[in-house]
């Protein structure tokens, strides 16, 4: 839970008040953009789960080396997402990272099914989200 937080906490601080800048207020966003407090309470939640996946996977998975190497991979899209974003504006790199993160973590659903069972499940939740965001900075691109 402390890397998946952390991960939270570095993204915050590299969005540096992305969500309430000019430039993100005047953006034309998409209809179904869920209000700025769900995002919270949906990370939140997200890394939770993502928490309680990667545990059980990291128990269970003999090829923890190439766990660790996919959990990295996670962490620095997720993170780098914000920055790219919010601070530079790059919505194209966004989406690339983006799209990246879901393929990803589609991955870490179906992949590893076969040692976790049910347990893949878990992830279902930020492989959802990941879907609706990259909705969310195609539809930026698309009408901006």
């Amino acid at each position: 839970m402390v890397l998946n937080f952390g991960a939270l906490a570095i993204g915050s601080y590299f969005m540096n008040n992305g969500p309430s800048s000019n430039w993100y207020l005047t953006l034309n966003k998409a209809p179904w953009t869920p209000p700025g407090w769900v995002f919270g309470a949906a990370w939140f939640s997200i890394m939770i789960c993502y928490s309680i996946y990667m545990a059980n996977l990291i128990m269970k998975c003999k090829n923890t080396y190439f766990v660790w190497f996919l959990f990295a991979i996670q962490f620095i899209l997720n993170v780098s997402w914000n920055y790219f974003f919010f601070n530079l504006h790059q919505t194209v790199i966004g989406l690339l990272i983006i799209t990246n993160l879901t393929l990803l973590i589609a991955y870490f659903l179906v992949g590893f099914r076969s040692i976790l069972q049910q347990l893949s499940l878990w992830t279902a939740p930020y492989f959802i989200w990941l879907i609706l965001a990259t909705s969310l900075n195609l539809y930026i691109i698309a009408n901006n």
